[in-house]
């Protein structure tokens, strides 16, 4: 990898990104070979990921407190994976933060008609665009955690990852094959080295 190109333009999206931006956030942060990358450490980065993600439009500006705000439910959103995968109930402090996001800019009922015909959505109060952005990733991780895509949500389980992604099948452990094939390559060389003399 050269030097000018960032590191996170070499990571392979992972499956549900596409459809749930939600995964996408969680995934900002993550780990490579030589430490830990954040693609929100700041408000301009956090204006560039909003963008890219169609949640913001580029010619809004992102102040500090705001990107704050994202990685605050990043990680709020973290915290409600792993407690819906192991089972049990989340902290407190991350639902709150989800139901603050959500609360922000508070959908407005609209009917939308489209080649399918009519349906019901819900558009954020977009008086101020950066809730907007944030209310419209909790209802995204809202919508992923009541539906029928929950019981897809897993964790990675490549040692070192720590992205989330949506199982296309049940055996599925690993959010790439980059990632399994770096497990495999790693066991391959356990077993060698624990026969050999």
């Amino acid at each position: 990898m050269d030097q000018e190109t960032p590191v996170y333009l070499h990571r392979l999206p992972v499956p549900g990104e596409d459809r749930y931006a939600c995964l996408a956030l969680v995934n900002s942060r993550f780990r490579v070979s030589h430490g830990q990358v954040d693609l929100l450490d700041g408000a301009e980065a956090a204006h560039l990921w909003l963008v890219r993600h169609g949640l913001l439009p580029d010619r809004v500006p992102v102040n500090g407190r705001q990107a704050g705000r994202l990685c605050a439910l990043r990680e709020a959103l973290r915290a409600l994976f792993e407690a819906y995968e192991r089972g049990g109930p989340p902290p407190a402090e991350a639902l709150d933060a989800l139901n603050a996001a959500l609360a922000a800019a508070p959908a407005t009922p609209r009917l939308v008609w489209s080649a399918e015909g009519p349906r019901r959505d819900g558009v954020p109060d977009d008086g101020n665009p950066a809730a907007a952005a944030l209310s419209l990733l909790a209802e995204d991780a809202t919508e992923l955690l009541t539906g029928s895509d929950a019981a897809q949500l897993a964790e990675c389980a490549a040692q070192g990852c720590e992205r989330w992604f949506l199982r296309s099948h049940g055996a599925r452990r690993w959010c790439t094959t980059q990632c399994g094939n770096r497990v495999r390559a790693a066991r391959a060389y356990a077993a060698r080295k624990s026969t050999s003399p």
